[in-house]
């Protein structure tokens, strides 16, 4: 009996989650007249227009093209950055190294809106506007203390010993760094990777400061589809279930490392 009512909480749980999902694709294969005349459960009149559009038109697929670009710009920086700086953490002990790591968390707990205007002013002047290394460079203050976060909990889980054999059978700390401890700490890796990414790609308000043409991302293009006629509902919902499968992607190959980013990381 316990286990029965447990199998219906979940299963009412996961269908409350996957509504929104489901609503999600039943409009994107809906015309926008059935969309905004009529209510149904299903599409009446289907239709593949909306996703045509969203492949054929340069002003939508470019977004896509501009965001994977810029977040998989952020994802190599953060991590170049974060995986030192959290071996420092996990393997020395300096004046200030407890300030210094929830420094830069501080960083993560400020809403992005805080650092918006700073940025646009430096990036105009420096010509770095509507580019995509400013907004890889933009959301590196919110990615590299999480990534450095997750990776330092990891790293203290690896024995110094390893370290010290490796000093002693010869290894400079680049090769020892590469060969040896990074693939002992790879699913930390895969974790961290996985939280940029999905920060980055869903991350709005400074992609959208940052950038106006030339790197404009899908979540700043999603925002613009009000047009004479209205708005453009079919078309917004397949730009929606698109920007879906890029993290769907992502969950599915890091899905047994994710529970993990949490556990082991410093609180």
């Amino acid at each position: 009996m316990r286990i029965r009512s447990s199998a219906i909480v979940m299963t009412v749980y996961l269908m409350f989650l996957l509504i929104p999902i489901y609503w999600l694709i039943n409009m994107s294969l809906k015309t926008n007249t059935e969309i905004t005349s009529t209510f149904t459960l299903w599409p009446q009149n289907f239709t593949l227009q909306n996703y045509v559009t969203i492949l054929t038109d340069p002003s939508w697929y470019m977004g896509y093209v501009n965001s994977l670009i810029y977040v998989t710009m952020n994802v190599v920086i953060s991590l170049t950055v974060a995986l030192p700086a959290a071996y420092a953490f996990s393997r020395y002990n300096f004046m200030g190294d407890k300030h210094l790591f929830f420094w830069l968390l501080t960083n993560r707990m400020a809403p992005p809106a805080v650092f918006a205007l700073p940025f646009f002013q430096l990036y105009s002047s420096v010509g770095l506007f509507d580019t995509h290394i400013a907004i890889a460079l933009a959301h590196c203050l919110f990615n590299v203390p999480l990534a450095v976060w997750i990776l330092e909990g990891f790293m203290r889980g690896v024995p110094k010993e390893i370290d010290e054999t490796a000093y002693i059978d010869g290894y400079s700390f680049g090769r020892f760094f590469v060969r040896i401890f990074m693939p002992l700490i790879a699913s930390g890796i895969g974790v961290a990777a996985f939280f940029c990414f999905m920060f980055s790609w869903v991350e709005l308000l400074l992609s959208r400061t940052l950038a106006t043409v030339n790197a404009k991302s899908i979540a700043a293009t999603m925002t613009r589809t009000v047009s004479a006629s209205g708005m453009d509902w079919g078309v917004l919902a397949a730009a929606g279930v698109l920007t879906l499968v890029p993290g769907a992607l992502v969950i599915y190959f890091v899905r047994n490392y994710i529970a993990k980013g949490f556990a082991l990381g410093r609180v």
